[in-house]
Parts: structure tokens; C-alpha cells; sequence
């Protein structure tokens, strides 16, 4: 402070001797310019050698306002007041998550300077030695957001402008039409268009339409595997889906740009000839057409059909990434931001992906929580080659828990303009809903075997 006071009398002094002589350089309006304004800049704090802010605790926050499970990291620092928090949703393992936040990234992080965000992101990310887990990214990514949040606030700007600024003044997004027949999702699509809706993701029924098909499977007569398991007819799956798209196209137009997810449940050339035969309905993309252990399949793909394709979902680790996107074998890349470990990994794709005309399309389903949501809409704003964003609802409950949500408004989301990510958390509502540790994604055909999603 003392500093500071001792440059203002200095520049007072000074500006009284060149008012005493007249000076031209003050009547052609010197002190507008970078140079006396420079003499009046406060240095910053790290600038003037104070003590940087560190790491004073990390703890995860659990809850399930929605149904899904959410975990969210709060890092505190030594500055009073001075918080930040990330998303670290791993809703299939949400407890497993919490143990890695609070038994072991407390003690890894405590002390550290929250400055340094690569360098607590590389070194975190070997600390256990081996890497590649979803448990582990999913903790690493809310703490990353977490110290990204902390350095919003400490520049007082959203986390955006951080990344270079708006790229556009909202963010597309797409939602989600459904129904049990051709007519019913086209039905949904115009509700969602008279919305102010232009991208709309279609599905007949759930995933490779379970639920839409009534037939018994023969697993369950035969009393294999359990009873709450859900069976998927593959050809029937296949066969509904350019019906579909021939169905929706005729009832909505040409305007509307429709979506479909796979969801690599089918096999790869049963999906490479789905696609050839969706092609004439203009698809904006077909998402996740092969699981990852099918990537070998996607240069036949795309020798076979020019449909866009969405993929990405399912990585984990940052270098799956480079050599489909280096080919050109996709189209978008459909990350969940948390899987990967937070913004500083996923801008490192995003950035990657503009040298290959990929585009990002990150995962934004119910099981992010508003703060990962808000923190995939701050890179939306700021990268150029941003695609789509999954539209998001948050009910009632959840912005009890969280305040500052992203919001949505004829087909586009925003986020809130305040510094760092704009979303904050209330402990005590969230804790009336705790997290369960139960969920089922087995999926199988008819005699039983398990289909991979």
C-alpha cells in the first residue's frame, strides 16, 4: 500500500510542475496516454514479491438434486473468502471419486500455489503413477476447473475471457426429441423447433431403442442375468433408423438439423451401412458410431458415407485423441470434459482440433453438474472451432443447490457473467440429497450377451 501511495504522490508532484510551466505536452493531453497511465498502475501482488495464495484444503461435495450422482470439488485457499469450485462427476462410481478427492488430493494439494494450473494438472495426473482412470480424471478435472475458477475471480473476469474472449455471443445447442414411434419423435422434434430449437437430437426409444420394441428376450424366459436388465433387437435397431429420419424430414423440413446417437451398441458394419443409408436425410452428425475398441473400423466408414460423425465420449486419456483427429476420421469431438480431467486438457483437444477441421461437441448430459456444465460454455464462448453443445435442464432442486446456472433461451445457452465460472454451491441444500451408489447400464441381446455401450 505503502508503494502505492508513494507513486501517486510522485505523479501528484510532477503534474503540478507541468501545470506551473505550461507545459505542451500536458495541454496535447499526456496524461491519457499509456505512459502517465502506467505511472499510477497498481503491480500486481506476485509482481511486488507478496506471499502467492496457496492451497489451504480440498474436499468433494456429493449430491443428487436430479436423480444423478453429483460431485463437485471445493478448493479453499489462504486468501479469506477466495474459493473455487470444479466438476468431478463420475456418476456410475461417484463414491470411489469422493474417496480419491478426500483421502488422497487433500494432502497432495495443500500448500501448493493456485497460480500454477499445468503444473498441479501434470503432476497430479503421475502421481499415482498409473494414469488413464476414469476415477482419477474425474477428481483431476474438478480440481482443475476448480483452480480455473479461483483465477477468474483473482482477475475479476469470467473464466472465458481468460481463453481469448468470446468467439460468439451464445452457444448453440442441441436438445433431445424422442418417442416410441417414427411419428411420436417427429411430433417431439416440432415442440422442441417451436421452442427456437435448429439442431434436435433424434431417438426412437432409449439407446438402439430399448424400450421401443416389445418382444420377450430369450434370456429372460430363460431366467439369465437379471431381471432389470435391458434387451436391445439389433436389427430392428437398424432397421428404424432411417425410417426414422425419412419420418422426421418429411413432418419438420429441411431447416431443422437433426442428430442421432448410436451409442456404439451395434456392430461396425451393420452402423456403416445404417449411415449410408441415412445420408440422403442430411444428418448433422451421427454420434458415437463404434465403441472404442472398434476405432479400427472408422476409416471404412468414412470411405463408405460422407455423414458427419461425433466421437468421443468414452476417452480417457488425452492421447487417444490425436491420431483419429490428426486423420480426419471424425468430424466433432464429443468429450466429457470431467473424463478427461478439466478445461486444461480439453482446450489442449479444442486447439488441436482446429488444425484438422474437427469441431468440439462436448458431453453434456443430466450427470455434469452445473459447474461442469458452466465450464464446457466458457470454452464454447471462447474457441473457434466450436461445433455444438448438449442443451442442459436444471430443475427446481438443483438450482436451490447450485445458484448461477447456465441458462437457456431459444436454443442457446449462457452462462453467467460474473468472474470465474459463475456457479456456487449451497452445502446444506445439497446435503438433503445424498448420492446412491447404484446403476445399470447392462444391456444385452437376446440370448444374454452383454452389448457395449
Amino acid at each position: 500500500m505503502k508503494r502505492v501511495e508513494k507513486t501517486t504522490d510522485y505523479n501528484r508532484r510532477n503534474a503540478m510542475k507541468m501545470l506551473a510551466v505550461g507545459s505542451t505536452a500536458g495541454i496535447l493531453g499526456l496524461f491519457g496516454t499509456p505512459r502517465a497511465n502506467a505511472e499510477v498502475y497498481e503491480t500486481p501482488g506476485y509482481a511486488r514479491g507478496l506471499a502467492p495464495v496457496k492451497i489451504k484444503s480440498v474436499k468433494a461435495i456429493a449430491t443428487a438434486p436430479q436423480g444423478s450422482n453429483l460431485i463437485v470439488v471445493r478448493v479453499e485457499t489462504t486468501e479469506p473468502g477466495l474459493y473455487g469450485l470444479g466438476c468431478a462427476t463420475f456418476t456410475q462410481r461417484a463414491a470411489a471419486v469422493v474417496t480419491a478427492i478426500n483421502s488422497y488430493m487433500h494432502d497432495f494439494c495443500v500448500g501448493k500455489d493456485v497460480d500454477n494450473i499445468e503444473d498441479m494438472w501434470q503432476s497430479f495426473y503421475v502421481s499415482s503413477y498409473w494414469r488413464n482412470g476414469p476415477v482419477l480424471n474425474n477428481a483431476l478435472s474438478g480440481l482443475d476447473q476448480a483452480l480455473w475458477d479461483i483465477k477468474g475471480k483473482r482477475a475479476k473476469m469470467p473464466v472465458y475471457q481468460l481463453l481469448g474472449g468470446k468467439s460468439r455471443f451464445a452457444i448453440p445447442c442441441y436438445t433431445h426429441a424422442g418417442g416410441n414411434t417414427p411419428e411420436a419423435v417427429a411430433e417431439s422434434v416440432q415442440k422442441f423447433m417451436g421452442q427456437g430449437f435448429r439442431h434436435i437430437r433424434i431417438q426412437q426409444g432409449g439407446y438402439g431403442s430399448v424400450g421401443a420394441v416389445q418382444d420377450k428376450p430369450d434370456f429372460k424366459a430363460a431366467g439369465f442375468a437379471s431381471e432389470s436388465d435391458n434387451y436391445m433387437n439389433e436389427q430392428a435397431y437398424i432397421k428404424s433408423v432411417p425410417k426414422m429420419f425419412e419420418t422426421v424430414r418429411k413432418a419438420c423440413g429441411e431447416e431443422v438439423e437433426l442428430l442421432h446417437d448410436v451409442h456404439e451398441r451395434s456392430q461396425p458394419m451393420d452402423v456403416i451401412n445404417m449411415c449410408k443409408r441415412v445420408e440422403e436425410y442430411r444428418p448433422f452428425f451421427i454420434e458415437d458410431p463404434f465403441s472404442p475398441e472398434n476405432m479400427g473400423w472408422f476409416k471404412q466408414l468414412r470411405a463408405s458415407t460422407s455423414v458427419p460423425i461425433a466421437m468421443g465420449e468414452l476417452f480417457n486419456n488425452n492421447n487417444e485423441f490425436l491420431e483419429p483427429m490428426a486423420e480426419q476420421l471424425f468430424d466433432y469431438i464429443r468429450c466429457h470434459v470431467s473424463q478427461i480431467g478439466g478445461i486444461t486438457p480439453a482446450m489442449k483437444v479444442a486447439r488441436l482440433g482446429e488444425w484438422f477441421n474437427v469441431k468440439t461437441a462436448w458431453h453434456g448430459p443430466g450427470d455434469v453438474s452445473p459447474v461442469g456444465h458452466a465450464a464446457q460454455a466458457h470454452m464454447d464462448l471462447a474457441v473457434w472451432n466450436f461445433g455444438i453443445q448438449e442443451a442442459v435442464s436444471f430443475s427446481d432442486k438443483t438450482q436451490k443447490v447450485f445458484s448461477g446456472c447456465p441458462t437457456m433461451s431459444k436454443g442457446y445457452m449462457s452462462v453467467n457473467e460474473v468472474p470465474g465460472l459463475g456457479v456456487d454451491i449451497d452445502e446444506k441444500e445439497a446435503a438433503k440429497y445424498p448420492i446412491g451408489t447404484k446403476s445399470n447400464w447392462q444391456v444385452r441381446k437376446t440370448d444374454g450377451t452383454i452389448i457395449r455401450p
